[in-house]
């Protein structure tokens, strides 16, 4: 795009337009509001609620605060939910087999979120590393990550959520194929309005660390590897455009990138590319870093939040799933 050609100084004083707080409101090209937020959240299967010592604020919640959290989403005017589930220990395996489970906590969360505030949307995490004792998202063997054993697993996952009643399911494995996969068993089991998010863009990210700690997903260990072959290279671009390329072509209704922040070029470039509803994924190692900083008195807390919020919407995310949302809601307003 080229630049119009300007009236050099003084006729040309951009500082004009800054000199008062009704003048840059005027002039704003970007702006936050509760409708742009996805609240991020962890339920666990016990009771109440259980701080997250590594993400300052962020509590793990039970099924009944999950559902009373539904309702202060609405009434803050946040649009959706996206739940993740924390997991005892003991009740883990190699294949992650409770990810299926028709009365485990994201099914039950789900239901009672839906009861609570029906007005809400519910995002439900596809993906097996929360129910491994492995950690891997998918089925592991000898090493290795299968890719089409764990999109069955996924598929009989991601129908489990949607009997329960969630809107969106978003598929974060970052394996070969599922977005086609879970489309065509969601329209044969007659959930043609369940929508899809991808985890189109999913970066192999040392920005994860908290949300692991949050959901209590196993620790890599040298003998399992890392999530490399499955999670995209930090360093490419255009590897990314092929992925989302492929999803939308699947059948994905929206797409994501994540992480956020160090990745919103990743953001921008897919909205030109493909003019589809893309959404950032401010992560907890974000949230972590932001909320470390602002109580050691480094920097504004109030400011950085909004001011990292801003960012994803002036790179062209259509919305922003965040661990902020509820205190962002409060702060912006209807």
């Amino acid at each position: 795009m080229t630049t119009p050609p300007l009236a050099p100084y003084p006729a040309s004083r951009l500082r004009r337009l800054r000199q008062a707080d009704w003048t840059r409101r005027l002039v704003r090209e970007s702006e936050v509001r509760p409708s742009d937020l996805i609240w991020s959240m962890v339920v666990h299967e016990g009771e109440g609620t259980i701080p997250v010592a590594s993400m300052p604020g962020v509590e793990r919640l039970s099924v009944k605060e999950a559902a009373k959290a539904a309702v202060r989403a609405r009434d803050l005017g946040i649009p959706a939910i996206a739940i993740f589930p924390h997991i005892d220990g003991a009740r883990k395996d190699a294949a992650g087999s409770i990810a299926a489970d028709p009365d485990g906590v994201i099914p039950r969360a789900v239901k009672a979120m839906k009861d609570a505030a029906p007005e809400v949307g519910i995002m439900c995490d596809v993906a097996l590393d929360p129910f491994t004792d492995h950690g891997h998202d998918g089925v592991v063997e000898g090493g290795k990550i299968l890719n089409d054993p764990t999109i069955e697993r996924l598929i009989e996952q991601g129908l489990v959520q949607a009997e329960a009643g969630a809107d969106i399911l978003a598929p974060s494995d970052m394996m070969d194929g599922r977005i086609g996969k879970l489309r065509a068993a969601l329209e044969g089991a007659n959930f043609q309005d369940t929508m899809i998010m991808s985890y189109a863009a999913k970066y192999a990210s040392a920005f994860y660390g908290p949300y692991r700690d949050a959901i209590g997903s196993a620790k890599l260990s040298a003998g399992q590897g890392d999530k490399k072959t499955y999670q995209m290279d930090p360093a490419n671009t255009e590897e990314a455009i092929r992925e989302v390329a492929l999803d939308i072509a699947e059948g994905a209704d929206m797409v994501m990138v994540k992480p956020g922040m160090p990745y919103l070029d990743i953001v921008r470039r897919l909205v030109d590319e493909f003019r589809m509803p893309t959404y950032a994924f401010q992560v907890s190692g974000e949230y972590a870093m932001i909320m470390a900083a602002a109580q050691n008195g480094w920097i504004d807390h109030d400011r950085a939040i909004l001011e990292s919020l801003a960012a994803f919407k002036r790179a062209g995310a259509a919305g922003i799933i965040t661990y902020f949302a509820p205190w962002a809601a409060e702060k912006l307003g209807g």
